[in-house]
């Protein structure tokens, strides 16, 4: 299935929470001059126009990253990225998370963005244009087996599917598994809705069980409409970089306070 699209979502309450954990690790990976890999296995188009008519008809920016900026202080490495895409493309512009990547990578670094959606993925090479990046038109986690592990060792994946494919929660954790089997330096961090119903319980049964010392870090928000099942958003992060739990405490006592 290839009918999802985030620019309905981009800017929403789960963005906010998987883009500055992902900010803050990047961040955090660049201050030691070593090269590193940044792999995203469903990377969309990069880039979004927030005042587009898709973006406006959910109004999931407007109770997201509108409400959400303030959280950050005016150095937090998400506050920075935001600014930089506004300064680039306009005060409507917001980065997804290949672009949050694109422009917290250095010159030494390698960049590898894996999306399957023909639209998407012509988008995304129009975003990324400016940056070296390896971009890819074919399935994520196909693309992870492959080149892992990558040259630089050093690095990060970032796992985010649109979870359109039921089967993906199933399949998840064997994905992971395989992908640390062959590169168990690397941070995996795997994204994940809250919908009711809970479709994610055994899947993070399992991860727990596989990686019992990771990082699990989730929040919970009102629903963005009268029907829609998405009350909040997860991460679980494979080796997760020295001080994110102190981080990921910091935004979870924001949305508690929502």
């Amino acid at each position: 299935m290839l009918s999802y699209q985030h620019l309905f979502h981009a800017g929403n309450l789960a963005d906010v929470q998987k883009h500055a954990l992902l900010a803050v690790m990047l961040d955090y990976l660049t201050q030691k001059d070593k090269p590193l890999t940044y792999i995203e296995t469903h990377a969309g188009r990069g880039l979004y126009d927030l005042g587009s008519e898709e973006a406006l008809k959910t109004g999931e920016a407007e109770a997201g990253i509108a409400i959400a900026e303030s959280w950050f202080p005016a150095q937090h490495p998400y506050r920075n990225r935001l600014n930089e895409i506004r300064a680039s493309y306009g005060p409507l512009a917001y980065p997804g998370s290949p672009m949050i990547a694109a422009l917290s990578l250095r010159d030494q670094d390698t960049l590898h963005l894996a999306e399957l959606h023909p639209q998407e993925h012509q988008h995304l090479r129009h975003a990324l244009n400016p940056w070296s990046a390896h971009i890819y038109q074919k399935d994520g986690f196909d693309l992870a087996l492959a080149i892992t592990p990558p040259t630089p060792r050093r690095g990060l994946m970032l796992i985010d599917p649109s979870y359109e494919v039921k089967a993906d929660y199933d399949a998840i954790p064997k994905h992971i598994a395989n992908i640390n089997r062959k590169w168990n330096v690397g941070i995996i961090a795997l994204w994940y809705p809250l919908l009711t119903g809970g479709p994610h319980g055994p899947m993070l049964k399992a991860l727990a069980a596989q990686f019992p010392e990771a990082l699990r870090s989730e929040v919970r928000f009102p629903p963005a409409r009268e029907g829609h099942r998405m009350e909040g958003s997860g991460m679980f992060i494979v080796n997760a970089p020295y001080g994110l739990a102190d981080e990921a405490a910091k935004i979870e006592a924001q949305f508690k306070a929502l």
